[in-house]
Parts: C-alpha cells; sequence; structure tokens
C-alpha cells in the first residue's frame, strides 16, 4: 500500500470548517464535542499538521459521520467507479497505520476501507466514532488483535468480526514482523 497522504490536508480542512459552519459550531464547541484541543483544530484546518486516527475518531464521532466521509473532498464529484490510483490513502503519522477509501464517492450509506497496520502498531478510537455505524472487519492477512471495550478478539486470515454495542475499540497487530491488512466495512445506522 503506498502511504501518501496526497490532497487529504486541503479537503479535510475544508470539511472540518463546512462541518463546524453549518451546525452552527465555532472550535471550542467542535472542542468540547470531540474531546480534541482547540489549538489541534485550529492547525487542522490551517493544514499545519496531520491529525492521528484518534484525532480522525473523535472528529467523525463528534460529526456523527465515519471517518471515510471526515476524509472525503468537499464536493466530490459522485462518481460510481473510483480506480485504484484514485482510491484516497491516509496514513497516521503516530502509528504508520495506512486506510484507502475503496468505495466510491457515490456509494451511499456503505463503506469499504482497506487498512494496513504495521508490526506492532495499536490504533485506538472512541466509542463515539461508532455509534452511528453498522461495522464489520474482515481479515485478508496477518493477525488482529481487536479490543472492544474488556473484550478482545485474536483474528486470522478470512475472519470477520460484527461489532457490538458502540465501545472504546482498539486495532492492534500483534505481530514483530508482519503487516495485518483487514477490510472495514461500515453501514450508516
Amino acid at each position: 500500500m503506498d502511504v501518501e497522504n496526497t490532497g487529504i490536508g486541503p479537503a479535510l480542512a475544508a470539511r472540518i470548517r463546512l462541518g463546524r459552519n453549518s451546525r452552527g459550531w465555532s472550535m471550542d464547541d467542535l472542542s468540547q464535542r470531540a474531546g480534541v484541543s482547540r489549538a489541534m483544530i485550529s492547525k487542522i484546518e490551517r493544514e499545519e499538521c496531520s491529525p492521528t486516527a484518534m484525532v480522525l475518531g473523535r472528529l467523525s464521532g463528534a460529526f456523527e459521520i465515519s471517518m471515510s466521509a471526515l476524509l472525503a473532498g468537499v464536493g466530490e464529484e459522485r462518481k460510481r467507479v473510483v480506480r485504484l490510483a484514485e482510491q484516497q490513502l491516509w496514513t497516521d503519522p503516530e502509528t504508520g497505520y495506512t486506510r484507502r477509501a475503496v468505495s466510491p464517492p457515490a456509494g451511499g450509506p456503505l463503506r469499504i476501507v482497506e487498512v494496513e497496520l504495521p508490526p506492532g502498531a495499536k490504533v485506538t478510537f472512541p466509542a463515539s466514532a461508532y455509534t452511528f455505524l453498522h461495522h464489520q472487519i474482515w481479515i485478508l492477512a496477518g493477525h488482529l488483535r481487536f479490543h472492544e471495550g474488556a473484550s478482545v478478539h485474536d483474528l486470522h486470515k478470512g475472519d470477520c468480526l460484527q461489532l457490538g454495542v458502540p465501545e472504546e475499540c482498539s486495532y492492534e497487530n500483534p505481530s514483530g514482523s508482519r503487516n495485518c491488512r483487514y477490510l472495514v466495512v461500515t453501514v450508516s445506522r
């Protein structure tokens, strides 16, 4: 998987501004709802930093939209086919976690995302990122240790997990040498 965040900064900045303005929220309002500092929101909107997966999860939860929708371009063309070379990539600057938005922008409430999690990496998302989605994870390669609240699921190639009641969740690759690759499929509730 390529690991570029090509064009995501401007699109993300615009998406967050649009999301705030359409709801009549100030940066302080979004900060309180998402549990993300006002300074971080300001830096993201000014394209001065690339947020971590945890920050994106908190922002998507506050807006009640998927991470895919948050990362999508504002006013993006509603095409039904998206070629591999056109699929949006985003890499978490903290862990190297990489997500590829597989679904076409006109995909409706269904979203497919391919994720590659480096050896030893762990990414955590708040419960608020799951409250408005039906969410399944299908393992394509490697080993994923998925922490769903107090429950731990060890998943291997071919395994598929449907998430339960929204709780804080962590995706962990316990391997010391091999990437874990999986699909996340979500449907808006």
